[in-house]
């Protein structure tokens, strides 16, 4: 494979968050591809159509089985991802079929239908639908694990105060402060930490054959359970409901997770609000844009919270 036909969007990822690395690493993604091809017997197709930060394409073993090429530039990330597979060992999520963290590359097993849970227009159903695929992943953090920690991934709210010189920069200080404040106070009171997907939202549940509803992309990391429902709070495109219509939805979420998982409303609210403000972080910290849909959730949660 000498040429590559790659999405102009995918391209600015990948040079945005690694910069020269980046750029080696799209250089040579069709010899990486060709590699995986010979090393795993995979008859490589072209890739999905949504690339973003990992080049993911559907293949086919020597045995005909149906499984899904995934690389990207290696990183902490990706090794998690793989650790956390064969840890759930394809219980609530794809199996993992084969990987390689320091070439950044993983073999999984393509779910069919696939069809994402976006796509259900039902709200109600596809909320009690995670939060059975939320049930059945968590599981018990191992005593000696390489995953990172809710508490680490806080301390993107210490770049955000670097970055701004102890201020908050572009970001609304209360909430800003608010943010923190939560962090420390429900990681001081916080459950007993399981194995959370940690970005568990409607386009990473997929239908499959083995299971009506299957995970895949897990981040691999470490928490309380009631973590886990931030990332299914801020998705799919919200953008679609008026203010008043999406308190409501997110309201009525919140207290169907609540009582299917049995989980304290407040601390479901406080851990998505404290999120909101760190994936806002997050997407000016990788790209210096996007970040406002985030803090209009931070905003809401903190006014459904009270």
């Amino acid at each position: 494979m000498s040429t590559l036909a790659l999405p102009e969007r995918f391209i600015r990822i990948q040079e945005e968050l690694y910069g020269e690395q980046g750029r080696d690493w799209l250089a040579n993604l069709p010899n990486l591809i060709d590699e995986c091809a010979q090393r795993w017997s995979l008859q490589v197709q072209p890739a999905f159509g949504e690339l973003s930060y990992n080049y993911v394409a559907p293949a086919t073993r020597a045995d005909g089985a149906a499984v899904v090429l995934k690389l990207g530039v290696p990183n902490k990330e990706l090794s998690s991802e793989i650790a956390a597979l064969r840890l759930y060992g394809g219980r609530s999520i794809c199996q993992l079929v084969a990987d390689d963290a320091e070439r950044g590359a993983l073999v999984i097993e393509r779910l069919q239908p696939g069809v994402m849970l976006a796509t259900l227009t039902d709200d109600e159903a596809a909320t009690r639908i995670a939060a059975e695929v939320m049930r059945q992943l968590w599981r018990p953090a191992p005593a000696d694990h390489p995953f990172p920690t809710t508490a680490q991934w806080a301390k993107g709210l210490d770049r955000l105060r670097i970055e701004f010189g102890g201020g908050a920069g572009p970001f609304p200080p209360k909430l800003v402060e608010q943010a923190e404040s939560l962090y420390s106070e429900l990681l001081a009171s916080a459950g007993e930490p399981v194995l959370l997907h940690g970005d568990l939202h409607h386009f990473n549940i997929l239908s499959a054959e083995r299971a009506p509803w299957l995970a895949i992309d897990p981040k691999g990391v470490v928490g309380e359970p009631a973590y886990e429902i931030g990332a299914f709070l801020r998705n799919p495109d919200l953008a679609q409901y008026t203010p008043g219509e999406l308190k409501m939805l997110q309201a009525r979420r919140v207290d169907l997770f609540s009582a299917a998982l049995n989980l304290d409303r407040k601390r479901i609210l406080g851990w998505a609000m404290a999120q909101a403000v760190l994936s806002a972080w997050w997407s000016y910290e990788d790209h210096g844009h996007g970040w406002e849909p985030a803090i209009q959730l931070a905003e809401l949660f903190a006014s459904l919270a009270g």
